[in-house]
């Protein structure tokens, strides 16, 4: 059985005085949500501050990026994986569509961020997902397959079995527009596919995150499909009572 796992994206969002109140708000609820399991991913600068507030929490920690670099060096502006590590993060997002698109990542490099969150022993949250007009021309699998492929490629499939995947279609992103349970759920089911070429036993084990406009109102149909095993969460894990609405769905 996989447990589903929650994680809220924070994006470039907070302050000290916000980021103390949001955790405090979710710990304060996460009593009530018991089979699946929670993580946060704050700003860089707020990772050590949440990392002192979660301690004792069930709620891992997490990244919002790691250097494709696995030891220390000349890469100004960039975080290595043992750095996440050692202030006690568990979980990083690579490929997010916002690194893909507004900064140019291209998929052999997220693949490599992939490798190096690997190598300092963390649980890297692959991202993959369409554009709108990819959608449109029905090039969707193609285009996940191809994100999909390139860590495959550098990693092979065994890779998967301390990794998460979550589909994002970018055009449901922040724009209030969501998969249906049903779209998703087809797009879910063949990234479990295709890893089943390579592995059926990774396939089945693996977690694949819907992400894309989740609320508290929608959470509980798309989790409820059978490929579907939890969410990563934008906008909305920025509120308390919001996300924590979100992880009891799942």
């Amino acid at each position: 059985m996989r447990r589903p796992l929650v994680a809220g994206n924070w994006k470039m969002n907070g302050s000290r005085e916000r980021v103390r109140a949001l955790v405090n708000g979710i710990q304060a609820g996460i009593g009530s949500v018991e089979r699946a399991e929670v993580a946060v991913c704050p700003p860089f600068v707020y990772i050590p501050q949440v990392a002192e507030l979660l301690a004792g929490s069930p709620i891992a920690l997490g990244a919002q990026n790691v250097c494709d670099h696995a030891e220390e060096g000349a890469y100004t502006g960039e975080i290595a994986g043992s750095m996440l590590a050692e202030l006690g993060c568990r979980y990083v997002i690579v490929g997010h569509s916002e690194r893909r698109n507004l900064y140019g990542e291209s998929d052999e490099l997220v693949a490599r961020r992939f490798a190096a969150a690997r190598k300092a022993g963390l649980v890297p949250i692959l991202c993959v997902g369409e554009l709108l007009e990819e959608r449109e021309r029905g090039e969707t699998e193609a285009v996940v397959a191809r994100q999909l492929d390139a860590v495959l490629a550098l990693e092979g499939a065994a890779a998967f079995r301390d990794a998460v995947i979550a589909y994002e279609p970018v055009w449901a992103i922040g724009t209030g527009r969501t998969a249906t349970p049903e779209q998703a759920q087809e797009v879910h089911a063949f990234i479990r596919a295709r890893l089943a070429v390579h592995d059926p036993g990774v396939a089945e084990a693996a977690r694949i995150l819907y992400g894309g406009s989740v609320k508290g109102s929608n959470a509980a149909d798309l989790f409820a499909q059978p490929d579907i095993d939890g969410g990563l969460i934008g906008g909305a894990s920025l509120k308390a009572d919001e996300f924590l609405t979100i992880c009891r769905a799942a």
